[in-house]
């Protein structure tokens, strides 16, 4: 059933792949803050529990633990829209579960942002430099040959398209639709790839990728991806 019901939300969401994810908000809030969202990212909000985000994802979105993401240079549009996905939308669950549909560790977090809070921290975070000599980085020679051959060619017997098309040859990504992979921590990539394949992450077209691709295709293609420069 959480399959089925990710596929549909997939084939819906497919129509507006091109708008930009912040669109429906924007009448919502004030021009973005950067020095807001620095205050918020820095120091939190404990009163309204709101943890400070340097906790987890390091100084300047430069995350030093494999599990939390690197944020640093993300664009603003996918930042604001993956926040918002981790809260409910109204009577609706939020998009964006752990494993199992567990609630994810930014479930508590992201419901106490208000949308001021994350056009700024969003705004932030795209203004950052990744700290490249310490970002993720490829590990795993054994599978570099088939995790570049999924990254440039894709699996054509199975129509899992080419993750270059959509991420870019360097891992770049397309500014507020697809993200950076290059230099994100392997571990993160696989883990949230692993997500989408259950339908536990339903806000991305990936589930329709990753159901028809295997462990060590996803493993290989996660650590090829980190490794992009």
């Amino acid at each position: 059933m959480k399959r089925a019901l990710s596929s549909m939300f997939m084939a819906s969401s497919l129509m507006f792949a091109g708008a930009l994810p912040g669109l429906a908000h924007a009448q919502d809030v004030a021009k973005p803050d950067a020095k807001a969202g620095e205050q918020l990212y820095v120091n939190g909000d404990m009163s309204r529990g709101v943890l400070a985000c340097m906790t987890c994802h390091g100084e300047g979105g430069n995350s030093t633990i494999p599990a939390n993401p690197n944020l640093a240079a993300m664009p603003h549009e996918y930042l604001a829209k993956q926040l918002r996905d981790f809260a409910p939308q109204g009577d609706k669950p939020p998009v964006r579960t752990g494993a199992d549909g567990a609630p994810s560790i930014m479930a508590a977090i992201a419901p106490s942002l208000t949308a001021q809070d994350i056009q700024n921290v969003s705004l932030y975070l795209s203004q950052q430099k990744l700290d490249w000599e310490h970002a993720g980085t490829a590990t795993n020679e054994s599978s570099m040959e088939r995790g570049q051959h999924i990254w440039r060619a894709g699996i054509a017997d199975r129509q899992v398209p080419a993750c270059a098309a959509c991420h870019s040859a360097n891992g770049a990504g397309l500014p507020g639709e697809f993200p950076r992979l290059a230099g994100q921590h392997p571990e993160y990539i696989l883990e949230q790839m692993k997500l989408f394949r259950s339908g536990d992450r339903a806000n991305s077209i990936m589930y329709d990728i990753t159901s028809r691709m295997t462990d060590p295709d996803l493993a290989a293609v996660a650590d090829f991806a980190a490794g992009l420069r």
